[in-house]
């Protein structure tokens, strides 16, 4: 299987759908006001890098850096193809992601996700590429709902 990750700068309506059942999925974790991610139109606004991973041609998964202040970047979107889980995909994509941010100059990534036992995959997937727990960042604010991690990129 070939992972290819590239940057979106226009929505296409199988990312549209994509993303919809992304939010959809994040619907019974948690709360309306605890539920953070973002919209295709938010996902294309000025100050986020949307990217998407096709995998033998077929939308594999997507992921977005979302600047917060000089220097520190958010990560979002981090969502899967159900049928491309567990072969890599959301590895890629973080990877790649990171290597976008190193590239730039970005010093620190953040992100908040779910605290419920359906993200442990991505708590596991984030402890491995070096993120740690902080508090919460930007205009978050503690949430028993979420989880706050965060990562250095430079020394």
């Amino acid at each position: 299987m070939t992972i290819l990750i590239d940057r979106v700068s226009v929505s296409t309506p199988e990312l549209e759908a994509f993303l919809a059942a992304h939010l959809r999925d994040m619907e019974p974790t948690a709360p309306p006001e605890s539920r953070h991610a973002l919209d295709m139109a938010s996902l294309l606004a000025p100050g986020v890098r949307l990217f998407a991973a096709t995998a033998d041609g077929a939308l594999a998964g997507t992921g977005a850096l979302a600047a917060l202040q000089p220097g520190h970047e958010e990560l979002k979107s981090m969502r899967t193809a159900p049928a491309m889980r567990g072969r890599g995909v959301a590895s890629a994509i973080l990877a790649a992601l990171l290597d976008d941010a190193r590239a730039r100059g970005i010093e620190r990534i953040s992100l908040e996700t779910g605290a419920a036992d359906w993200f442990w995959p991505a708590h596991r997937l984030y402890a491995k590429a070096g993120f740690d727990e902080c508090e919460p960042f930007g205009s978050y604010a503690e949430d028993p709902h979420s989880l706050f991690l965060t990562m250095r990129l430079t020394d």
